[in-house]
């Protein structure tokens, strides 16, 4: 099984994914996973109180995949090992906790998908730079290529991407607070000429299901397949 959920911005959201929130846990194994649409917020300061998140999740029933959200540690999350995994490149953070990197294309039970994370922090001027806020969370040239490159590869034809941020035109429909930047924009280019089946997103802290294809997921955790 696959599941997929939103921001859990550990410790603050991560009690969606106890086992009254998340009832089906009971039934998974480690080969089952759950995925977290970014701002996972496990990996900030290796503090003890994040050490023993970490810890909680290893001993969930399934192994935990996230991609980077905008509030990340990017510093301290590229100094994790890099690793094959289902076809793509993962940091693995534990062994059973792994970070899906950005332009990858994984391949699991057969399906195909797709991670891009980072978003556009609104709250930037709140936040000081490499200590609460870092430029990465914006993506570099090498990143948009490796995306580009794995679609080719796979003939732009994948069966789900997930994203923390929504491309320009799926953002608007959400809200207009949020500006449009290189990394929405990219986004509508891959909507535009890329066939899937569903597209999940995180980011605006809401659930709701626009144009039958794009999911903005928060609090709800949904099977995936």
């Amino acid at each position: 099984m696959i599941y997929i959920t939103g921001d859990t911005h550990i410790p603050v959201d991560i009690s969606k994914l106890n086992s009254k929130r998340f009832p089906d846990q009971k039934n998974l194994s480690k080969n089952d996973l759950l995925i977290i649409c970014g701002d996972f917020g496990g990996v900030w300061n290796n503090d003890n109180e994040e050490i023993d998140w970490r810890k909680w999740l290893e001993q969930k029933r399934f192994t935990t995949l996230f991609i980077d959200g905008n509030h990340e540690n990017f510093k301290l999350l590229n100094e994790f090992e890099i690793v094959d995994f289902h076809g793509g490149k993962a940091h693995k953070i534990s062994n059973s906790i792994y970070h899906l990197m950005r332009g990858q294309i994984y391949e699991i039970d057969g399906k195909r998908i797709f991670t891009f994370g980072g978003a556009s922090s609104h709250d930037k001027e709140y936040r000081t730079k490499d200590k609460n806020w870092w430029e990465e969370e914006l993506p570099s040239n090498q990143e948009l290529e490796t995306a580009i490159s794995n679609f080719e590869v796979n003939e732009w034809n994948v069966d789900c991407i997930i994203t923390h941020g929504a491309p320009s035109s799926v953002q608007e429909k959400i809200s207009l607070k949020y500006s449009k930047d290189i990394l929405t924009d990219f986004f509508e280019e891959i909507k535009n000429k890329t066939t899937f089946t569903k597209w999940f997103f995180g980011h605006y802290h809401i659930d709701v299901e626009i144009d039958d294809k794009f999911y903005c997921v928060f609090n709800n955790i949904e099977k995936l397949f």
